[in-house]
């Protein structure tokens, strides 16, 4: 008994009967090592996991990092709203008018017919600030009403809307838009009033000016549309430029009205009262005037073309049925190209309707013409990058006038 105690304790001990003993507490199985497809999921899941991990840092950090767009100073706001560098869409067609009405004066001063040149001047600086205040009432309401029509969004690629933006409440935008047409319909209503004559026109007013200026402030806000102000007298769904007219609107009224306004202004306030129709068939300054006006309209139109081409995708999404929307892109790049081009071959018109060779002058903004018409009309850009082309058709306007005028006064002297 004593050895086989002795024994088994000894075997106990003994080193190899101790590489068994973990054994008793472990499964007397082993589990199965993973197969080839087990381990090619393994390795998708671990790889999934790991970039699910990094897209989150990468977003987080994102949002670390972006700058949060800070509200600029009031006065620059207020400029951003009401967009002064439209204004030259405003301020060319008066520049021309003004330059025709004293070419006007200063041939009818060599043969005898000549009045008194003073109030050139000060109607051409009356008219131009009705002009401009008219615009900038349009720009602040279409700043206000395409924000609450949905047009103005985070998904907006032209410039910035104040609006848009929260920098201004629809109210203040409204309210700016309300303060500028009632200038301009004060300004407008004394125009109006000074040229009627005595028991002329309509209440002591001429019937025409009346008649744009009421036009001119209706057009504004019916531009846009919105709630304010049609939609108080039950107009709230007329819109000229969600409807497609936009085009029309901005052709007779920054193209004719603002180019005619100071040679009509001229011709009533020296005794003429025949009717804008009569003087358009018989008055060389009207008929003149409104040669000059057709090319500069179509450069007008051509600037809200380009600007309903970019944001044609957005326009579709708010119902805004601009011509582009309408017609497609072919069809308003077509439209660019011939409102360009047809400016430069009317030239030859009113050239011919005065036999001064000098007002041909604006074929020297060609070359400025050119790019524009590259990338707008052959479809060269789209989108954002439309940008700076709404304001380079713009100053091609400005440039079109200001060498017209130039033509102008050099077959004066």
């Amino acid at each position: 008994m004593s050895t086989n105690r002795r024994s088994t304790g000894m075997s106990a001990r003994h080193p190899s009967s101790a590489a068994f003993a973990p054994n008793v507490y472990k499964s007397t199985t082993e589990p199965p090592a993973p197969t080839s497809k087990q381990k090619a999921l393994h390795s998708k899941f671990k790889a999934a996991a790991a970039m699910t991990g990094m897209h989150g840092r990468q977003q987080n950090d994102k949002e670390r990092k972006a700058p949060k767009e800070e509200r600029p100073s009031n006065l620059k706001v207020w400029v951003l709203a009401s967009r002064p560098h439209t204004l030259t869409a405003s301020i060319a067609p008066v520049l021309v008018g003004a330059a025709l009405t004293s070419y006007h004066h200063s041939k009818a001063a060599t043969t005898g017919d000549g009045r008194s040149n003073n109030n050139i001047l000060a109607l051409s600086v009356a008219w131009g600030a009705f002009a401009c205040l008219i615009q900038l009432g349009t720009n602040l309401h279409n700043d206000y009403a395409d924000f609450v029509k949905g047009a103005d969004d985070e998904k907006r690629v032209g410039q910035a809307r104040a609006t848009q933006k929260g920098w201004l409440t629809p109210r203040q935008t409204a309210g700016g838009a309300t303060l500028c047409l009632a200038l301009a319909t004060a300004i407008g209503l004394y125009l109006a009033h000074s040229i009627a004559g005595t028991g002329g026109g309509f209440y002591g007013f001429d019937s025409a000016s009346l008649f744009i200026v009421a036009s001119s402030v209706f057009n504004a806000v019916a531009y846009t549309g919105g709630p304010y102000p049609l939609g108080y007298v039950g107009l709230g769904s007329i819109s000229i430029g969600y409807s497609g007219l936009g085009d029309i609107f901005v052709f007779l009224y920054f193209g004719l009205v603002a180019t005619l306004g100071v040679p009509y202004l001229y011709l009533r306030s020296h005794g003429n009262s025949e009717s804008p129709l009569l003087l358009l068939l018989d008055n060389d300054l009207f008929r003149r005037a409104f040669h000059a006006a057709i090319p500069i309209g179509n450069l007008a139109t051509a600037i809200i073309v380009v600007n309903n081409l970019r944001d044609r995708k957005t326009d579709v999404l708010a119902q805004k049925r601009t011509t582009a929307v309408r017609f497609g892109e072919t069809f308003a790049r077509s439209e660019y190209a011939l409102l360009v081009l047809s400016s430069y071959a009317f030239l030859f018109v009113l050239a011919k309707s005065t036999y001064e060779d000098a007002w041909i002058l604006p074929l020297l903004s060609l070359p400025v013409a050119m790019p524009q018409l590259e990338a707008v009309a052959l479809g060269g850009k789209d989108g954002a990058a439309l940008n700076e082309h709404v304001g380079g058709t713009a100053r091609l306007q400005l440039l079109f006038c200001l060498l017209l005028v130039l033509g102008i006064n050099l077959s004066t002297e």
